[in-house]
């Protein structure tokens, strides 16, 4: 059996570099150090940190598990309600200090990259059209208010996650979680 691609070691190192330390704050030898590659391999498969930052938020958008949010045989709102709740455990197993890793590229680079900006807005947008369809189907079936704005739910919905998110870090806490749990399934979507 063949080792794998030095390309296939950096990118993961990348995401893990960016998930716990950030962009700024990651180096390249971060990331070659993680990966166990000297330093000139990172620019055989990458021009850059900004390439490889791109190539860590398509790797983190595997990760979201946006194939619940279709999950044939639930209710709408269970389903919405369970992708929310495994994205939750994942952040509490990391004792609070990764967030959402397009969150924080974005809050951290949108001002500076037009690239890493582009690619959070696409993935906010990707993200948001998977809620509105659970929120729509929810409709259809009678479990929500047929007058709900189901595409502003779904922007609120994601943008009160990533808000939890920061308070959960900043916090070393789990309460965010459960309040965003408590406010968007048993109120907003009631």
């Amino acid at each position: 059996m063949g080792r794998a691609s030095k390309r296939e070691d950096i990118a993961e190192a990348a995401l893990q570099q960016f998930r716990e330390r950030g962009f700024n704050a990651t180096g390249i030898n971060d990331i070659t150090q993680a990966a166990g590659v000297p330093k000139g391999s990172f620019y055989n498969h990458f021009s850059s940190k900004e390439e490889s930052a791109l190539e860590a938020l398509d790797r983190y958008a595997g990760t979201l598990r946006f194939d619940m949010l279709a999950e044939p045989g639930r209710p709408p709102l269970e389903r919405l309600r369970a992708h929310f709740e495994h994205l939750g455990r994942e952040s509490l197993g990391s004792r609070f200090v990764r967030g959402c890793l397009v969150g924080n590229l974005g809050a951290e680079m949108a001002d500076h990259s037009e690239e890493i900006r582009s690619a959070v807005r696409l993935g906010f947008d990707h993200w948001a059209s998977h809620i509105r369809r659970v929120l729509v189907e929810a409709q259809e079936a009678g479990d929500l208010d047929g007058a709900l704005d189901t595409a502003a739910a779904a922007q609120f919905i994601l943008s009160a996650w990533e808000g939890t998110l920061i308070a959960t870090r900043a916090e070393k806490s789990g309460a965010p979680v459960e309040a965003f749990f408590r406010i968007v399934f048993d109120v907003v979507l009631r």
